[in-house]
């Protein structure tokens, strides 16, 4: 396993330096926690790995919080609970302790994701739940035009769909999760209709890919993106955007049950 970075992150990122203003940009969006909730089903007990700030946690059921980076964690809103200090790949629990649990937009960011899957079905008896990205499809993105360098450092950190449904026993299923074009969980697609929310610094922060790229890239991403807003290229080739409902993009809810 890799070692922890100062604030306790576990995975690439280094939360400690991208993480101070997370929750600014990525909340809960109600139409992608839908699907969270009815995956969960009637579950009591939820286990959330790689919990962060605390997005797509039902307040109605008892969730337990796992979260390696200490910034993320002070980060969390009051009415949640405090989260543990543990890692994917080790969970500090017995055998089938939980009715589910889930992970969301964390998976790509573990040292060894199958390990850390095969801990949340050791822990779980009933589904479990991981949010991300197909690597496959984030070129569907117009930012792939803008930015192919970052495009291309997500595609290498997300698992393949198959990879993450091998390391997950029992009945998988993979739903494409549409994206509404109001979204406010501010991860990169979130933004297919209002690209000038990436001009800003914290949008980009709140994207761990960004800290992986050199800094010339933002730089060049920002000047090509504010001329074609400016001078309308931007709008021309994919003005309908800003009025499209929904984004048929990466983003996927895999699901085991055993």
């Amino acid at each position: 396993m890799r070692n922890r970075h100062q604030d306790g992150s576990a995975g690439d990122a280094n939360y400690g330096v991208i993480g101070s203003g997370y929750r600014t940009y990525r909340q809960p969006d109600l139409h992608i926690a839908q699907f969270i909730l009815e995956a969960l089903g009637d579950a009591a007990t939820v286990l959330n790995v790689g919990a962060g700030a605390g997005s797509y946690e039902p307040v109605d059921r008892k969730v337990t919080a796992v979260e390696p980076s200490a910034s993320m964690r002070a980060q969390r809103p009051g009415h949640l609970t405090t989260a543990i200090d543990a890692t994917a790949e080790l969970l500090p629990f017995a055998d089938r302790s939980f009715d589910a649990s889930m992970a969301t937009f964390t998976v790509h960011q573990w040292a060894d994701p199958a390990k850390g899957l095969r801990e949340m079905r050791r822990v779980t008896r009933g589904p479990v739940l991981v949010l991300s990205c197909d690597p496959d499809e984030l070129e569907r993105s117009w930012l792939h035009a803008y930015a192919p360098e970052m495009i291309a450092v997500e595609a290498r950190r997300y698992p393949a769909m198959a990879s993450l449904a091998g390391a997950l026993e029992g009945h998988v299923e993979i739903r494409s999760v549409p994206i509404p074009l109001g979204c406010i969980d501010g991860f990169g697609e979130a933004y297919y209709g209002r690209p000038e929310r990436l001009l800003e610094p914290g949008a980009r922060l709140a994207n761990s890919a960004w800290s992986f790229v050199d800094p010339s890239v933002g730089e060049r991403f920002v000047a090509d993106l504010s001329r074609d807003l400016t001078d309308g290229t931007w709008d021309r080739r994919y003005g309908k955007l800003r009025s499209q409902p929904f984004f048929e993009g990466s983003l996927r809810l895999i699901i085991s049950r055993p």
